[in-house]
């Protein structure tokens, strides 16, 4: 059963310049995607880094390949942001995911929220995270030492 999350007073319009969700082919760099949000309003700053694991259900993988379609992901990840922004009383939020090949202890995805106060940044954080997991469109193959590779339901976390 989810938890839900709260929802807090918004203080103002969202301005589109308080989002940034990119898809990006290089490795993420968490201090400079943190700089991008650094407010001095902000007494609380949260963020996710997602990193590729060795191993999965039981299988041992050697690496992963993402895949995406970058303007659509980047569209649907900025929409996600925006969403954030008008939930919850937060400053700024940003977000970035990698493509291509990335093997284990690579950073996949970074998330960053910055607020006044911690309960937002945590809850808008993890909003943020669970919805890119469920809506934007990246692909994920699993390389395995077993044997052959396999698609992973990005919704479901497991082969389609």
């Amino acid at each position: 059963m989810a938890t839900s999350l709260p929802s807090y007073p918004r203080s103002r319009e969202v301005d589109p310049a308080q989002t940034m969700f990119r898809i990006l082919d290089t490795a993420l760099e968490p201090s400079r995607l943190r700089q991008a949000l650094h407010d001095t309003r902000a007494g609380a700053f949260a963020a996710f880094e997602g990193i590729v694991r060795d191993l999965n259900d039981g299988r041992t993988v050697l690496a992963l390949d993402y895949e995406s379609y970058a303007p659509l992901a980047e569209k649907e990840g900025d929409r996600i942001l925006a969403e954030a922004l008008d939930r919850f009383a937060v400053i700024a939020v940003g977000g970035a995911h990698r493509t291509g090949r990335l093997e284990p202890g690579d950073m996949a995805v970074w998330v960053g929220v910055v607020a006044e106060h911690r309960g937002p940044a945590f809850d808008a954080c993890r909003f943020i995270v669970d919805q890119l997991k469920a809506r934007v469109p990246i692909w994920k193959r699993e390389h395995y030492a077993e044997g052959p590779s396999a698609w992973i339901n990005p919704a479901a976390g497991r082969p389609s």
